[in-house]
């Protein structure tokens, strides 16, 4: 599989460091205090997770679109708007998410340092501008990549464009990511090949089906599994 003239584009959030497990424990909090009276926590969580879906849609990524999420879900489900210091509560909350700091996943610099001595390598993320920037800086992984890319939604139309702005030849690219939604699936509906790296902590709102009989798909259970590969 090993060619010099691959182009590797890797997701960021839950492929290069931790990001969702930030929310979950901050949405763990969340359901301490809405349950009860609300119903049982799975119906709860279930509530929260369509009212991000909608969101989402409506407004994009972002802690503030998280933060607005929790609010109208505590309105839901006790059918009354929060209070001044319930709302206090959720801004805590969000500002637990917030942080600058980033934590990589094991051997991600090492990999991506031997990586870009035979590779283009490109980063692709979502969310909003300045939070997904903010990590990108905090990271320190920045100079591994030939350009960083910020986009509000990566659909198919993103693909396409990406593999136009950068001349990419689709036999030859790879998408590298965790979220069978945004970084497989479009991917290749764009004609790129794609690697699917799990992670145990990957946002709800992110899972796909994946086509099993897909061999354009590389399954690793791993991110140092990459030069093993490339």
């Amino acid at each position: 599989m090993r060619r010099s003239d691959q182009v590797l584009v890797f997701d960021a959030d839950d492929t290069l460091w931790e990001n969702n497990i930030r929310f979950e424990r901050a949405i763990e909090a969340f359901l301490d205090q809405v349950v009860p009276p609300a119903p049982e926590r799975a119906a709860a969580r279930a509530v929260l997770d369509g009212i991000e879906a909608a969101n989402v849609a409506r407004y994009g990524y972002g802690t503030e679109v998280f933060r607005r999420s929790l609010a109208e879900c505590f309105e839901q489900l006790h059918g009354r708007a929060a209070t001044a210091g319930e709302q206090d509560g959720f801004a805590a909350l969000t500002a637990s998410v917030s942080g600058a700091d980033v934590e990589l996943l094991p051997g991600v610099a090492q990999t991506l340092d031997g990586l870009a001595q035979r590779h283009r390598l490109l980063l692709l993320t979502k969310g909003d501008q300045a939070e997904q920037q903010a990590k990108v800086d905090a990271s320190g992984l920045a100079g591994y990549f030939e350009r960083v890319h910020i986009v509000p939604e990566k659909d198919v139309a993103v693909y396409r464009w990406l593999a136009a702005e950068h001349g990419l030849a689709p036999e030859v690219s790879w998408m590298v990511g965790n979220s069978p939604k945004s970084d497989i699936v479009p991917a290749r509906a764009a004609g790129l090949n794609a690697v699917f790296i799990p992670h145990q902590h990957t946002w709800v709102l992110d899972h796909a089906e994946l086509d099993p009989a897909d061999r354009r798909v590389l399954h690793l259970s791993a991110f140092t599994e990459l030069v093993e590969h490339f």
